[in-house]
């Protein structure tokens, strides 16, 4: 069973790494910001259009690990549709699952929750939640987020 599921994690996460969805520039977006992780290098940008409080459209460019690659690819496929404030819980749930030992994914989570194995690898975590972060700064208007 554990084999199982770490195979399907790999799988995810590579198909996520090497195809990333919803990657590129959004030209009508009206709201971006960067994020860096100086510690691993990985940097993006995240792209949103927000009409009427939802989330229109959300793009993601940028360089990094198999992780930070996935994870953006991941959340950018959850978000699309759903209120700011939806937004703000899913970023909550999701940061609870992969820093928090004692947290399960509830099923609002989908893909997200294969990322719950980072939480093993504390420098991952990073990796993992920089776009979520970056996400937030793009949403408050802050511009850029940094890990450190």
């Amino acid at each position: 069973m554990f084999s199982d599921l770490r195979d399907l994690y790999q799988e995810v996460i590579l198909d996520h790494y090497k195809r990333p969805r919803n990657f590129g520039l959004l030209e009508a977006a009206n709201r971006e910001a960067e994020g860096h992780n100086p510690l691993c290098g990985d940097q993006v940008t995240i792209y949103l259009q927000v009409e009427d409080g939802i989330v229109k459209d959300i793009r993601f460019q940028g360089a990094g690990c198999a992780i930070s690659t996935a994870s953006a690819s991941l959340m950018t496929d959850a978000l699309k549709g759903k209120s700011v404030q939806e937004v703000d819980t899913l970023f909550e749930r999701f940061h609870r699952l992969v820093t928090d030992s004692s947290a399960e994914a509830g099923p609002e989570l989908g893909k997200l929750a294969i990322l719950a194995g980072v939480r093993e690898y504390p420098v991952r975590v990073k990796c993992a939640t920089l776009a979520w972060h970056t996400l937030q700064a793009a949403l408050r208007g802050s511009g850029a987020v940094t890990t450190e």
